[in-house]
């Protein structure tokens, strides 16, 4: 063991301790901290869906903490109305169950819904490190202050003392007792509102309360607080361009002939300009039209799952030379466990390759293919903000779509296959519903054609679309592109992401602000 002291001082003086904004980057590393900061409290840390959600809704009102290279401490704010943040609420309904999908870039309070630092890291003042960034943001935005809920992790202990919880409080206000966290947040220029009963029931250690304390900005004048403060939290790209291929099923005699049909399309919507280009869901089995004769299913999942890795180099190269972004449809792809899943590649045009699986595999695909669904639902982020994918039949279940929403999405894409008029509607009316009840974008790209020597893809019916919320800022009938239906075409759009914001928190209806968070929730057990 080295003890050079002259090593050791020089070893001491790297050392950093740093506060910064949280980037989606830290995702996995928060996840860890926060379970780790809430062991044996009976709470539990953030999912990565969580995370991704806060970090995508008001990347400003996120920070980390980072000593030396270790992420340490993490603090997470949004923005809401004095309306919300100043009247009684539970932590589930002010927090949109943890994702911050109650951020409101119009907001006049910063709310404050988590500081936690890693239990060896505790005396190194971070929480005081946080509490400053979170004025720092409040003053920069000229916000009229800042509102949250403090735990109080000693009551557990003084109850019987103190069985009215007010009267605990009021004892720490004129510091006749110490709690750890309320002295501190006093120490801090807060002061106390009230306590809210009830506002986290699986906090143990404050028996579910909870102390409700704001914090005023000296900066802003009181006669100057009734004006409207610049928004913030909008990271959005004026215009998203889009195209999407219904694409037309017809025997190649090659992989190199498809990967021609599809570079043609990714040609087109490239040379308009396009940001994105959709492609249908299993428009991959084209390739089992190369073989000379019919296979049984099990043997065309396995010749198809061979083209797999031609399939992924090659999209990817197309996105990078055409500088677009593709959403590939989806492909059946045998997955390390040895089962196969139906899945989407999407691939950014700076040549990254992210897989979105379908959830839901139809009753035709377990019979025919024996498809299992996947367990993974995350926002992918995109230079246009974050997207995501819902391959056809995972369209028809709303708990998938709010999940990518509260995790940030503004577009998602519906990749499909459908054989006849009845089952299009399906995948075609539930997204309308989809872009109605999120306020979202939602893009669909169907196969035509037919590909009589392969199982199962005899027919198809489709009428490719980009949807839109119906609004008066939108497209007449919530349609902003339409195809004819059953005919090889492309359909393009200009999607404004600033109109999707404004409908959100100003429009006839305002689905997303009105959900009754105090009632019900989606709450993603899977990864």
């Amino acid at each position: 063991m080295d003890s050079d002291p002259s090593k050791l001082a020089a070893q001491k003086k790297t050392r950093r301790l740093t506060i910064r904004n949280a980037t989606l980057k830290d995702v996995p590393a928060l996840k860890v901290l926060t379970n780790r900061a809430y062991t044996g409290t009976g709470l539990s840390g953030y999912s990565e869906g969580a995370l991704t959600g806060q970090i995508n809704q008001f990347s400003e009102g996120q920070f980390v903490a980072i000593y030396d290279d270790k992420l340490v401490g993490y603090c997470a704010a949004f923005l809401i109305a004095g309306r919300f943040a100043l009247k009684r609420h539970s932590w589930v309904e002010i927090t949109g169950n943890g994702y911050a999908s109650r951020h409101d870039p119009h907001g006049d309070y910063l709310y404050g819904m988590e500081v936690c630092v890693d239990p060896d890291y505790r005396g190194y003042r971070i929480g005081q490190r946080f509490y400053n960034a979170r004025k720092q943001l409040c003053q920069k935005l000229e916000l009229k202050g800042i509102v949250f809920a403090g735990r109080l992790p000693s009551y557990v202990k003084k109850v019987r003392r103190f069985p009215d919880v007010e009267e605990y409080v009021e004892q720490i206000v004129q510091k006749k007792q110490r709690d750890s966290v309320l002295s501190f947040q006093l120490h801090n220029g807060f002061d106390v509102l009230g306590v809210i009963r009830n506002y986290l029931p699986a906090d143990r250690d404050s028996l579910g309360n909870a102390v409700h304390l704001i914090w005023h900005n000296p900066k802003v004048p009181e006669e100057s607080k009734k004006k409207q403060h610049k928004s913030s939290g909008i990271r959005l790209q004026e215009t998203v361009r889009v195209g999407t291929v219904q694409y037309m099923l017809r025997r190649v005699h090659s992989f190199d002939e498809f990967i021609k049909f599809v570079e043609y399309f990714v040609d087109v919507v490239a040379d308009y300009k396009g940001d994105f280009v959709v492609f249908p869901e299993l428009f991959t089995l084209q390739l089992l039209s190369i073989e000379d004769q019919a296979l049984s299913p099990a043997e065309s999942i396995e010749a198809l799952t061979k083209y797999t890795p031609r399939f992924t180099e090659s999209i990817r190269d197309m996105a990078l030379r055409y500088n677009i972004n593709i959403i590939g449809g989806s492909h059946p792809t045998r997955m390390p466990s040895g089962h196969v899943e139906n899945v989407s590649y999407v691939f950014l045009r700076d040549g990254s390759v992210y897989e979105q699986p379908k959830i839901h595999p139809t009753p035709n695909e377990v019979y025919w293919w024996n498809i299992e669904g996947g367990e993974v639902l995350n926002a992918i982020e995109t230079d246009c903000g974050p997207i995501g994918v819902l391959i056809c039949y995972d369209s028809e279940f709303p708990e998938l779509a709010r999940h990518l929403v509260d995790q940030g999405v503004a577009i998602i894409f519906v990749p499909f296959c459908t054989d006849e008029r009845q089952s299009y509607l399906r995948v075609r009316y539930c997204s309308q519903a989809r872009a109605v009840e999120n306020q979202v974008y939602v893009v669909m790209s169907g196969n035509v054609g037919n590909l009589p020597n392969v199982s199962n893809m005899d027919i198809q019916y489709a009428q490719s679309c980009i949807l839109t919320p119906c609004d008066f800022p939108f497209a007449r009938d919530g349609i902003a592109a339409d195809t004819t239906p059953n005919v090889e075409t492309v359909a393009i759009a200009d999607l404004r992401l600033e109109t999707l914001h404004m409908a959100r928190n100003a429009g006839t209806v305002q689905n997303l602000k009105d959900r009754r968070h105090d009632l019900y929730s989606v709450h993603w057990r899977g990864k």
